[in-house]
């Protein structure tokens, strides 16, 4: 059975101390706002066409610009059928390595592949590593329980009306393999990080104890 979840993976990546309070603690409950946000992920069409539902939606951008981002998608994306009437949703996948929530199966012409929706801002390109880590994971996981491949997965920012195809390279799988190290090498505490601005919203700052300072102090 695999040992890790999606999320302690994708941890991993992001902090290995962080990691290790979560496990101590155990995972946090799923704010609403979260929830509202990831639940817009199934609402891509009726938010094209209705605008009293994108005026109430919990977005980030200016309405205008969020459709207009989901127009470009949906020319963009071979798969945004299988996006916004997907095969499953919440899909439990149990992997050789890992195990974890897919939020949606999603149908396209090289087979089903997996999305993971977020709830926080995307980068300008690509999607972050922590989250590339736990989208191969995904994919890893899904290609063990269907036996064939599965070379690409889909990153979704429903509050920014971002929609990106993630392809598994061999970097990402990369990055995959180093968070599985570091998530098997954690039997204490690892070395906190410094000065790093990921320390700031997390949620184990004060046990951690790691000093963040200003941008005025550091300069």
């Amino acid at each position: 059975m695999a040992d890790h979840t999606f999320r302690e993976l994708e941890t991993a990546a992001y902090c290995p101390r962080k990691l290790y309070y979560r496990r101590r603690e155990g995972p946090p409950d799923v704010p609403e706002d979260i929830e509202r946000i990831r639940r817009l992920a199934c609402e891509y069409e009726r938010l094209l066409t209705d605008d009293a539902a994108l005026l109430s939606a919990p977005i980030e951008p200016d309405p205008g610009t969020v459709r207009e981002r989901l127009r470009g998608a949906r020319e963009r994306l071979d798969a945004w059928d299988g996006l916004a009437d997907p095969v499953e949703t919440d899909v439990y996948l149990a992997g050789k390595d890992a195990r974890g929530i897919a939020h949606k199966l999603v149908a396209t012409g090289e087979g089903t592949v997996p999305s993971l929706v977020f709830a926080g801002r995307p980068p300008e390109q690509g999607v972050w590593e922590p989250q590339s880590v736990r989208l191969v994971a995904a994919a890893k996981a899904l290609s063990w329980e269907r036996e064939r491949p599965v070379e690409r997965t889909v990153a979704e920012y429903p509050a920014y009306g971002v929609v990106r195809t993630v392809d598994v390279t061999a970097r990402r799988s990369g990055q995959y393999r180093r968070a599985l190290r570091t998530a098997e090498s954690i039997d204490g505490p690892p070395a906190r990080a410094t000065n790093d601005a990921k320390c700031e919203p997390c949620d184990y700052r004060e046990q951690c104890g790691v000093r963040t300072r200003s941008l005025r102090s550091l300069l």
